[in-house]
């Protein structure tokens, strides 16, 4: 079915748009949650939780892509499972390596609201994307959005464990001076 239909169902609160988003997206969605939660079952919790909240939010929303609107959703979701799952103890798993890549180029948030911070880095981190290259770009997604490993990336964009490595590392850099030039202190 596609995307424009199941929307349909959604904003006409037809029930069959749960069980067709689940046929067309369960996989894409469980892999997202399992990259961060690298649990089965809290994976399975998480991605019941996304057709609940998808089902909540259509109607009023009308995502334009449903795949990034559930993609957002999952990994929304997700990291706040995994920040009670982890809460005060050490973090563990490709999403905690991750984000220790990228705090040597995005700040933390004693400066200013956490809110208004967050809204200012994704508008700049978005800003910084379009301008690299394609490759580049799809790389760094994979990677902090989606939390793909460095292999299953290499793998994807048929190219060696290294090249991904040194395109990530060219790219945080890239964006770490991007963000200083826009005043967001690391």
């Amino acid at each position: 079915m596609e995307d424009e239909q199941i929307i349909d169902l959604y904003l006409n609160r037809n029930e069959a748009a749960i069980s067709e988003t689940e046929k067309k997206y369960g996989p894409y969605c469980m892999k997202i949650a399992m990259n961060i939660l690298e649990s089965e079952p809290d994976s399975e919790e998480c991605v019941n939780d996304v057709w609940l909240k998808t089902w909540n939010s259509i109607p009023p929303n009308r995502p334009q892509s449903l795949a990034t609107y559930l993609g957002k959703i999952t990994r929304n979701i997700s990291i706040n499972k995994y920040k009670m799952k982890y809460a005060g103890k050490r973090a563990e798993g490709e999403f905690a390596v991750s984000l220790d890549e990228l705090d040597e180029c995005v700040p933390g948030g004693e400066t200013m609201d956490m809110e208004e911070q967050a809204r200012l880095i994704g508008k700049s981190i978005s800003e910084f994307l379009h301008t690299q290259k394609e490759l580049a770009r799809k790389v760094f997604v994979c990677r902090y959005f989606y939390c793909d490993s460095v292999s299953e990336i290499a793998e994807r964009f048929d190219i060696s464990e290294s090249h991904v490595k040194s395109l990530l590392f060219r790219t945080r850099s890239k964006l770490k001076t991007h963000l200083e030039r826009e005043g967001i202190t690391v």
